[in-house]
């Protein structure tokens, strides 16, 4: 059996090579060869001819001997030829109707590869993100001793950061709106948001990279301070308070910040501020 699949690759490795008979392959009714063809365009890196080939082949041959090979076959084809959606599709696909299948440890790994590679950048929907850090995980518990197992962390890290970032601009953006109250339908403020925003994000993701956690420590305490500034007076010493607490955290967690000068400055006049109880506001900024 082996020797005739042999056979019939290197004959359509020959045909293919010799003459383009690729229209004619998709009419044929001789699955075998089709099958072989495939199997030669996609040796040949002609993925996209060996994906449609396979695309018409996988339900006819599903319970013979080429079935599950032809479905990974049709998974490779598509990650090779970067339709990352759809590559994912198939692997999930191959891993839950061959699940003790000989390629199932790859098609878990390149399940989470083809969802890592269809990640949005920072400033959109981050769903896929999310569903791309869960995949690759499981591939990690189902297969702990892998040798892709750096590789895989590196990924994990690589997706939290950019969830991270995410956050960041969404706590850049509500305090770049500041006393904008167009957007808060339910009341509330820009610089509260920015706070719990900020907050939620240090708390959720721990290891995210230490510049990306000072800035968001640093909105945390600018937002504080400012939201001091806009409050009413009977809230407004306890809000300053509550700005230098935060600033002593700061200086305490990043005692060499780049922002240094920035918190020196909201310090002094917050402290000035909680000493006489009453002052002018304007007079301070």
């Amino acid at each position: 059996m082996k020797r005739k699949s042999l056979l019939c690759l290197i004959v359509a490795l020959v045909t293919l090579s010799s003459c383009g008979e690729y229209q004619a392959l998709q009419k044929s009714q001789d699955y075998e060869y089709r099958y072989e063809a495939a199997k030669a365009y996609f040796v040949e890196g002609k993925y996209k001819k060996a994906s449609t080939l396979l695309g018409d082949l996988i339900a006819m041959l599903k319970g013979t001997a080429w079935g599950e090979e032809s479905l990974y076959m049709l998974a490779m084809s598509e990650y090779l030829s970067h339709d990352y959606e759809t590559s994912a599709n198939y692997f999930k696909k191959y891993y839950q109707t061959y699940s003790r299948g000989i390629f199932v440890e790859q098609a878990y790994y390149y399940s989470g590869m083809s969802l890592y590679r269809q990640t949005p950048e920072a400033r959109l929907d981050q769903t896929t993100t999310i569903t791309a850090m869960a995949e690759i995980q499981n591939f990690m518990d189902l297969y702990p001793n892998t040798r892709m197992k750096q590789a895989c962390q590196d990924m994990v890290f690589a997706l939290q950061d950019k969830l991270v970032d995410k956050e960041c601009l969404s706590a850049q953006l509500y305090y770049n709106l500041g006393s904008y109250v167009g957007n808060c339908t339910s009341g509330g403020s820009n610089y509260m948001a920015c706070v719990v925003t900020a907050q939620n994000a240090l708390k959720d993701y721990p290891y995210a990279a230490p510049q990306k956690r000072e800035r968001l420590a640093f909105l945390v305490l600018s937002s504080k301070y400012k939201l001091a500034i806009e409050s009413v007076e009977e809230k407004r010493v306890e809000r300053f308070r509550d700005a230098i607490d935060e600033y002593y955290a700061f200086v305490n967690d990043y005692p060499e910040s780049k922002y240094t000068k920035e918190a020196q400055d909201m310090f002094e006049k917050a402290e000035r501020i909680v000493q006489h109880k009453r002052i002018d506001i304007d007079e301070e900024d």
